[in-house]
């Protein structure tokens, strides 16, 4: 096992279009005006939890519950379905808890973070890369997820009252179209193009 900063780039660059954590802003902000705080470290660390946890035994530990990556993908994409729906529609579908940081995990570390993307690509890259090098790209990707987390009142207040509502309406249809994508393309259902 060495360091290979081309492997750590390239690994890096792919699990940062994939994780999207500043696509991800509008939806973290609907998160955060409903459960008042986001508690930046300790979403980010479960989410960096997850991550390794799936890149170390994640065929293994699904297997175990006799589950396989489309059916996990599949289950992600109607959470992000029911999430988009909820700032389309304004409708609150999920019980978001302010207290003790649970709005914070989920949605946000899981599935939004590490979604079913972000663990399906991890998998992926073990095929292609060293471990040691996806272990340090997924490091970098979780301090740039920390950061956009920290930031969140500067965001809303650049954005203002009327840029996070329509922010937040095109960013649910969006999430809808991602979903319905995630959905559509882990059942095997023809997509048209």
């Amino acid at each position: 096992m060495h360091l290979n900063i081309m492997e750590i780039l390239a690994a890096y660059m792919v699990l940062f279009a994939i994780i999207d954590i500043l696509g991800s802003i509008p939806i973290i902000l609907d998160i955060k005006a409903k459960t008042g705080a986001l508690f930046p470290g300790k979403t980010t660390l479960v989410a960096f939890g997850i991550m390794l946890l799936f890149l170390f035994i994640g065929e293994p530990l699904l297997g175990l519950f006799g589950v396989d990556i489309s059916s996990f993908a599949i289950a992600g994409s109607i959470i992000l379905l029911l999430m988009g729906l909820e700032m389309v529609l304004g409708v609150q579908l999920f019980k978001h808890e302010s207290e003790g940081g649970g709005g914070a995990i989920v949605p946000i570390a899981f599935p939004l973070i590490a979604g079913a993307g972000s663990i399906t690509t991890l998998l992926s890259l073990r095929a292609e890369y060293q471990t040691i090098n996806i272990l340090v790209a997924l490091s970098l990707n979780m301090i740039i997820v920390y950061l956009v987390l920290r930031l969140t009142t500067f965001f809303e207040r650049i954005l203002g009252p009327n840029g996070l509502h329509i922010l937040r309406k095109f960013f649910g249809i969006i999430l809808l179209a991602i979903a319905i994508r995630l959905f559509l393309s882990n059942t095997g259902i023809e997509i048209p193009k």
